[in-house]
């Protein structure tokens, strides 16, 4: 049927679909079909029950094509994945595909990233996903959304009852669109993942995403990844993460965030006893010694919790000269404690930090210099120039 339907209206097979037909996924991305390629699909696809995925991007089906798989969408009830990605759509082809929203019940992942899809095209999947419960994962990523863009799809996320998987990365969401977003997620009741990387956003929107997230309760991960978030805006953010007892994954490399925002970030989880966090991604944050020490003491609360950060390798061995003290100690604490004695001939159970140096130095333990000045300052605090060793 396939071929003699290419036959009829004059177009070249793609001889993938004739391997692959009776399959569960047909991927034909890359294969430059165009408007009457889909056309021939389509009218073998309307009769299939064993197709559940189909991916077309990239193939220039451009508003006609697309018309073609809206056509064959309406007779066939197995496909529930559809990817449209890259091509050429624009605000034709949104208004064709929000009419096949409007009625649709078995498709339920849409991705339409890369293309050319503006804010006039948000109002027709808006409208179409208002009370929407059927599809459950929409990629929008790539495309052309801006303030009205948001406006339209942060109204359907207010009404929307069934997305839970939301790619909104690489538009271009000024200020009142995000706003506008995140009003809407403060209500929305379904949304698990939100993917927001590159749209610009800044401590502008920073309070708004904070109250969203101290009333949302279905948001599991949140991806902020190369925004213009800088320690401010993570402040803000961190009084709705305070008291956020869901969101499990936050990512926010790529943004401007010095050491003290990865500090506060990690304050607040450490002091938010209903947080659910177990990932954030902040690998591009150069972090300081106080954070390692506060993450080594958050994760014995949360032994689950992963971050991902840059540090200096030096402030790695300082550290770890601490866990190699404390492994002596345990090994040889007898022996210490009677060097420490000998050196001790008051009994005010306190000797000096030249001391000190010289028993650590002696008991041979892999430790250099910096790492005995480091256990030093650590012990010594005040600057008293004597150590403790009760």
């Amino acid at each position: 049927m396939y071929l003699q339907v290419c036959s009829r209206i004059g177009t070249v097979p793609v001889r993938r679909v004739l391997r692959h037909l009776g399959q569960s996924s047909l991927d034909l991305n890359h294969y430059g079909i165009g408007p009457l390629g889909a056309k021939a699909l389509a009218k073998v696809l309307q009769y299939d029950n064993t197709i559940t995925s189909l991916e077309l991007e990239d193939n220039s089906l451009k508003a006609e094509g697309i018309h073609y798989v809206v056509e064959m969408l309406q007779l066939n009830t197995s496909i529930n994945s559809l990817n449209l990605s890259k091509n050429d759509l624009r605000v034709e082809g949104a208004h064709i595909i929000s009419k096949m929203m409007s009625h649709n019940y078995y498709v339920k992942c849409i991705r339409l990233a890369g293309n050319g899809l503006d804010d006039a095209s948000t109002k027709y999947f808006a409208d179409a996903l208002k009370g929407d419960y059927v599809i459950k994962e929409l990629d929008l990523s790539y495309n052309k959304f801006s303030n009205i863009g948001g406006e339209h799809l942060g109204q359907m996320l207010a009404g929307n009852a069934g997305i839970e998987v939301l790619d909104l990365s690489w538009n271009n969401f000024a200020m009142k669109g995000a706003v506008a977003l995140c009003a809407g997620l403060k209500v929305n009741t379904t949304l698990k993942r939100l993917l927001l990387v590159s749209n610009g956003f800044s401590s502008f929107v920073a309070d708004s995403l904070s109250q969203a997230l101290k009333i949302n309760s279905t948001l599991v991960l949140l991806d902020l990844s190369n925004n213009l978030i800088d320690d401010y805006a993570v402040s803000m953010i961190c009084s709705g993460l305070a008291v956020n007892g869901t969101l499990k994954v936050l990512k926010l490399s790529h943004n401007t965030i010095t050491s003290v925002g990865a500090l506060t970030l990690l304050k607040t989880v450490k002091n938010n006893t209903r947080t659910a966090l177990e990932d954030i991604d902040i690998s591009t944050v150069l972090v300081c010694e106080v954070f390692m020490e506060l993450l080594a003491d958050v994760q014995k609360r949360l032994p689950a919790l992963v971050i991902q950060y840059k540090v200096v390798p030096h402030i790695t061995k300082r550290l770890s000269a601490m866990s190699l003290f404390k492994n002596y100690l345990q090994e040889q604490r007898g022996s210490l404690m009677e060097s420490l004695r000998a050196v001790d001939k008051d009994r005010t159970t306190k000797i000096s930090t030249s001391d000190f140096r010289n028993i650590i130095k002696s008991a041979e333990k892999p430790l250099d210099r910096n790492q005995i000045e480091w256990l030093v300052r650590k012990f010594d605090r005040q600057c008293t120039a004597t150590i403790s060793y009760r």
